[in-house]
């Protein structure tokens, strides 16, 4: 187990607003799909093989659509809503293929905030270089929240004040 100085908690969900979003682009290089396939253990050659890939509807190589969806599961734990967010139920859709050294645009928009449950509603579009979307969906994350111990912690000291 790693352990090491204790992360900022990301934004708890009174501090989310409608319509927040953010905007980030990915360059897909062959080191982070080898990577990626490595550590999974999928050896799918229409993701490797140009000879396999140029026999298929694709022509050529293309990205593990779950590859994308890491992506984008890496924005929800680093930014929105960040570190402590939990993904709970997501819906995507792939339309169009994602080929090798593709550059995508991702934008992940909050569509939805439910507080009594904590939830927190992330609309996602994904669009490559020829402006094509390549992913699209929503995801439902639990936003972040301290334990319930360090908030009972923090209303001792303040009404002890």
């Amino acid at each position: 187990m790693l352990k090491s100085k204790r992360k900022q908690m990301g934004k708890d969900i009174s501090k989310l607003v409608v319509g927040e979003k953010i905007n980030l682009t990915e360059k897909i290089e062959d080191k982070d799909l080898m990577l990626y396939l490595g550590l999974t253990n999928d050896a799918n050659p229409l993701y490797l093989q140009h000879d396999y890939a140029a026999e298929t509807i694709y022509g050529q190589p293309i990205v593990p659509p779950i590859m994308l969806t890491g992506i984008v599961t890496a924005a929800i734990s680093k930014h929105l809503p960040g570190p402590g967010a939990h993904i709970i139920n997501q819906q995507l859709h792939f339309p169009k293929p994602v080929y090798h050294y593709a550059i995508v645009d991702f934008t992940l928009e909050i569509t939805k905030l439910d507080y009594s449950t904590n939830q927190v509603t992330i609309q996602v579009n994904a669009i490559d270089e020829e402006g094509e979307r390549v992913m699209s969906g929503e995801l439902v994350v639990n936003a972040p929240q301290k334990p319930v111990t360090e908030k009972s912690n923090q209303k001792e000291d303040t009404n002890g004040e």
